[in-house]
């Protein structure tokens, strides 16, 4: 094994783990070391489709930001368990990249002796690939009710012998205590693979510390080797939930993108460019007086979800089915992906009582069944070119309303910048036609034009080929299956236009920007003497 393992622990979820270990990749990959993340169980359902030994599969979406940071090419050894959460006390378990049934029925204990073994595989093959692992814990090392069945976070330290970084978050308060009683539930032999404490998330004067670190290290014997400050916009997605609530924008703002929360939410990190485009507001909504404001130019997404009909029953719950109907009734655009392209449907099905059945929102005339089998895979493809002659052709299609106003819906006035297109346009995803798309699958649900209603004569207008998009007659509500598709260049271009020229930043800028930050705050030699032979 020659990959030297640095691992970096939190005190609590949310501690800064994600962001930090992504940041010591392209640290590291940048000294011109071979760098490869790893996490052993990720719980998540923010996941990627990368390569595995089957063709394709699944890792947690912050392991494969990880890879990119590191200049590695994404593979599921870089996360070899994934637990994807389907209610509060059951989730979907991932093994190198596929569902596993057998893990999934069994208890939380029950796992760690079947999985530890490829676990253990998947980094030591790492390790003899690369010169630097870089690997990240879950929770808290110091859940010591779990610590028998421990596979994420000491158990993988002494493993490779990680040298580990202990991160806490400060703005919550405690941090001290954090550390220390962190340091001091772990047995002797995992403490001493602490080598420092890294306060996150600092707000105010740094010499107002002192003599906290000091007094830590002379109680513990290790030193505190950052202060790192608050960083709201660093660039990259929150891996656990939604966490940035807060609805800002850049530069006054015509255009709001609702994005609604609900419990179950997947892939929510597919919207994290919404947020660097100028003029657009990035909103999380979980109640119906969250989308009162919105004007019918304005945006309702609903996203992923790892239970469609759980999460479908929650929207009625909120009242959240009517106000988003009212907004597509009123011309409003309402984009469902995945999982919410199945809500937007006539019914969900589900025979093998994979999902659940339910009702579905009504808004496009088509059926969800799902599977047994799950679909996984990266996929490339072009929205239909005939899109564009429908809406420039009138009423041909469906893609013209009556009496459409004097800007398209999704669209602001001429002039402005955001989005482009005709202004006598009715559908907000016009400008789509016949452009380019990358994304990738994961789903269940296997969608089709409703039976009855199509003899009837009221069919969805395809918008992407083999099933993976349709719009409605009026152009205003449309269903993908394709995430990634708001992350693809050429996507953006086609909505946002001009305003995109040199103002969002690309991944390596962020990636370069988290080393560089790092780099400035970490204390001088700590980083390169951890991986020095």
């Amino acid at each position: 094994m020659t990959a030297q393992c640095i691992m970096v622990l939190g005190t609590t979820s949310g501690a800064g783990k994600s962001w930090l270990t992504t940041a010591l990749c392209r640290y590291y990959a940048r000294q011109g070391l071979k760098v490869a993340p790893f996490k052993a169980q990720n719980m998540s359902n923010n996941a990627r489709v990368v390569a595995s030994v089957n063709g394709q599969g699944e890792i947690g979406s912050a392991q494969y930001f990880q890879s990119l940071a590191a200049n590695a090419v994404p593979d599921v050894r870089m996360n070899p368990l994934l637990l994807k959460p389907e209610r509060d006390t059951h989730s979907q378990v991932v093994l190198m990249g596929q569902v596993s049934p057998e893990l999934t029925n069994l208890p939380w204990r029950g796992r760690s002796l079947k999985v530890w073994p490829q676990i253990a595989a998947a980094l030591d093959e790492l390790r003899a690939e690369n010169d630097v692992v870089v690997i990240e814990g879950a929770g808290s090392p110091a859940e010591i009710n779990l610590s028998s069945s421990d596979i994420v976070n000491m158990r993988v330290a002494k493993h490779c012998n990680a040298a580990c970084l202990l991160v806490t978050d400060i703005d919550r308060g405690g941090a001290f205590a954090h550390l220390y009683g962190t340091w001091a539930l772990l047995p002797e032999d995992e403490r001493a693979l602490i080598k420092g404490f890294v306060l996150n998330k600092f707000r105010g004067d740094a010499s107002l510390l002192s003599p906290a670190p000091e007094m830590l290290q002379e109680m513990t014997g290790v030193p505190t080797v950052a202060v790192l400050p608050m960083w709201w916009q660093h660039g990259l997605p929150e891996e656990d939930g939604v966490f940035d609530d807060r609805s800002v924008a850049r530069g006054s703002v015509n255009l709001t993108v609702a994005v609604i929360a609900y419990p179950r939410i997947s892939n929510l990190d597919e919207f994290q460019p919404l947020k660097n485009i100028p003029g657009l507001r990035l909103q999380w909504v979980r109640s119906p007086s969250e989308l009162a404001g919105l004007k019918p130019g304005d945006w309702i997404i609903l996203p992923g979800s790892k239970h469609t009909s759980g999460d479908l029953a929650w929207l009625r719950e909120q009242g959240l089915d009517a106000a988003v109907a009212q907004h597509a009734e009123r011309g409003g655009a309402v984009l469902g992906v995945c999982g919410g392209l199945q809500m937007l449907g006539e019914a969900l099905i589900d025979p093998h009582g994979i999902d659940g059945n339910a009702p579905g929102l009504g808004l496009l005339p088509l059926v969800t069944v799902f599977a047994e089998d799950k679909t996984v895979r990266h996929t490339s493809t072009r929205f239909t070119s005939s899109w564009q002659a429908q809406a420039e052709g009138g009423m041909a299609g469906g893609l013209m309303l009556p009496n459409a106003q004097k800007s398209a819906p999704g669209h602001a006035p001429s002039g402005s910048g955001v989005g482009r297109g005709d202004a006598r346009t009715a559908s907000p995803w016009a400008s789509l036609a016949g452009v380019p798309v990358s994304g990738y699958e994961i789903h269940h649900g296997q969608t089709a034009q409703h039976v009855a209603m199509a003899v009837a004569g009221n069919l969805a207008q395809a918008v992407l080929p083999d099933d993976l998009g349709w719009c409605n007659a009026a152009g205003n509500v449309m269903g993908v299956y394709l995430h990634g598709m708001l992350e693809d260049a050429a996507v953006l271009q086609a909505l946002f236009g001009a305003r995109l020229q040199g103002e969002v930043p690309t991944l390596d800028k962020v990636f370069d920007g988290l080393a560089d930050y790092i780099g400035n705050h970490f204390d001088a030699g700590v980083l390169d003497a951890m991986v020095a032979r």
